[in-house]
């Protein structure tokens, strides 16, 4: 999948979190992205045989961090994650980052980016040497993170930052909410043919117990609603033809809460 690394997902919790392992073939180096379950990911350790040696946590809902604490205990792994003092504290964290920050990993370069929105200390791990991107709770398959501590202008701040990453760039969502994000998408964005052919790709990995992560930006680019506001059809189906960007925004962001 990458030119130096390999990624195992694995689903736990009911939010159908993705755990994430990424490991350097040439160093055997391993870091999960996030540890919400110490179980499953010790389970996906022993499936793979690799050792960890980093978590890179995203931001601090339990969901992503429930399991750091265990999981470092047992592994004796290096924690990093996001600067504190914007939202709760994260324990266990041996460095913290913000945007800009740049650290080494297995001799590649893993660039920090901040996409508050969700909450207000996520940030994703952008590998630009690799192409693909971690994107915690900011960019899923055909969707966005819903908004805790940060506000519809923050998050498409985010995402207007991610959206400027090479189009090839793979993004690794942290859930696998495509399925109702199909339903949304369809109500929102219902006569668009490049929509409707990645749609039906989707449901048939869905359907044959696939994943839909990683997902190519470009993708996301053409088809996903978060990412195009000003997207003439979508403002039609909305009712909001005239509305600037950041009210189209907020809209689709309110009518994906319902779903």
């Amino acid at each position: 999948m990458l030119s130096h690394f390999d990624v195992h997902l694995f689903l736990h919790g009911p939010l159908n979190n993705y755990g994430m392992l990424v490991h350097a073939r040439e160093t055997g180096e391993t870091a999960a992205i996030d540890c919400g379950d110490a179980g499953k990911t010790l389970a996906a350790l022993e499936t793979t045989g690799w050792e960890l040696t980093e978590i890179w946590v995203t931001h601090h809902h339990p969901d992503h961090t429930a399991g750091v604490r265990e999981i470092k205990a047992i592994t004796g792994c290096y924690v990093r994650g996001p600067e504190q003092g914007r939202s709760l504290p994260i324990t266990d964290l041996d460095v913290e980052y913000w945007d800009g920050d740049t650290f080494l990993f297995a001799g590649h370069a893993v660039d920090v980016i901040a996409t508050p929105g969700h909450t207000l200390d996520m940030v994703n791990y952008y590998l630009p040497d690799q192409k693909a991107v971690f994107t915690g709770d900011t960019l899923f398959t055909l969707g966005c993170g819903r908004i805790f501590d940060g506000s519809p202008a923050l998050l498409q701040q985010s995402l207007k930052r991610l959206a400027l990453l090479p189009s090839e760039t793979l993004v690794f969502g942290a859930h696998e909410y495509t399925r109702t994000n199909i339903a949304f998408t369809r109500q929102v964005d219902p006569e668009n043919l490049a929509t409707k052919e990645r749609i039906a790709r989707f449901e048939k990995l869905l359907d044959s117990g696939q994943a839909t992560v990683p997902v190519k930006l470009a993708g996301e680019l053409a088809t996903n609603p978060f990412l195009r506001p000003d997207d003439r059809g979508i403002r039609a189906a909305l009712g909001m033809p005239d509305a600037s960007d950041e009210e189209v925004f907020a809209r689709l962001r309110q009518i994906r809460n319902e779903f």
